[in-house]
């Protein structure tokens, strides 16, 4: 995925509406909280089997999908707003989560890090 490309096209849709001025950090990472709420809604009260077969209903993996693509946007408009290198960010932290959570120590294990 070009990332950058994503990023142009966000920025492009929000210079289109002269949203920038609204645009900040603070009110970014609330609206991204908003849809992770929404996201969430769609699972809240399903059980475990039944949030595996969300995949098997056209519109309700239709709404998943809307809500997974909200949350990106906002993370993607975030790092813009920010000069955060998404890709390079993503890569550092997963070779810190290698390190916090060793094969040896994890597997089969959910215990946070921190906790064992």
């Amino acid at each position: 995925m070009d990332i950058v490309k994503y990023q142009k096209i966000i920025d492009k849709f929000a210079n289109e509406r002269n949203w920038d001025k609204f645009h900040n950090p603070k009110n970014l990472v609330m609206a991204l909280a908003g849809e992770v709420g929404e996201l969430t809604e769609i699972f809240q009260w399903l059980n475990e089997s039944q949030s595996k077969e969300i995949i098997n209903s056209p519109t309700d993996i239709a709404l998943v999908e809307e809500e997974v693509a909200d949350v990106f946007i906002y993370l993607i408009r975030i790092a813009d707003r920010l000069n955060i290198d998404i890709e390079k960010a993503v890569s550092e932290k997963l070779v810190k989560n290698a390190q916090k959570y060793p094969i040896e120590l994890s597997k089969d294990n959910a215990t946070k890090y921190n906790r064992r």
